[in-house]
């Protein structure tokens, strides 16, 4: 006799426990995960056009190339999903803050990805629990790159607040006659 994961964990079959997964449960997991990254991309473009506006050259660089790795996370969860025969949600978790203060943008980010790495710490567990290791091992993975971003942003914060906001005037200034040169 065969029993769904949701009333009962394992059954015994001839001497082997078998597990029995919940798609559905994991479907909804990535697809929280999927909103969560697109706002992160929605948000860290943001960021990126306004501080490139501004000349903080690095920064805005910093937000552009973590945006970019947002998007590879919306793939490999997009990917499972499909393989789950679920279907992917396109839509960010909530709308873009209006935020300009390079320090205020760098605090929200790492705000973003601490939430971001419990919440996938929590997913990874659930997953476990409910015998989709393949789901758990995205989150594990995932956990790791946010705690690379938060790290990134945190360092890039107590620079502004350990020097003050000509930290960033003189990188952008430190960089200018490069990107001038390879301009033209």
């Amino acid at each position: 006799m065969l029993v769904p994961f949701a009333s009962r964990p394992h059954s015994s079959y001839q001497g082997a426990i078998i597990l029995y997964m919940n798609p559905a449960r994991s479907i909804a997991l990535l697809n929280q995960s999927v909103a969560d990254e697109l706002l992160a991309v929605h948000q860290y473009m943001y960021f990126h056009m306004h501080l490139d506006d501004l000349g903080f050259v690095p920064l805005a660089t910093l937000f552009k190339r973590t945006a970019i790795t947002e998007m590879v996370h919306v793939e490999a969860l997009a990917e499972r999903i499909l393989f789950l025969k679920g279907d992917v949600e396109m839509a960010p978790a909530a709308p873009v803050e209006k935020i300009t203060d390079p320090a205020a943008m760098l605090a929200k980010a790492r705000q973003m990805e601490e939430s971001s790495a419990n919440a996938y710490n929590q997913a990874a567990l659930q997953c476990g629990a409910g015998a989709d290791a393949a789901s758990k091992q995205i989150f594990e993975r995932l956990i790791g790159d946010e705690e690379g971003h938060f790290a990134q942003f945190d360092r890039q914060l107590e620079n502004i607040q350990r020097f003050g906001p000509s930290y960033l005037a003189l990188q952008s200034f430190e960089k200018a006659p490069a990107i001038a040169a390879a301009a033209h």
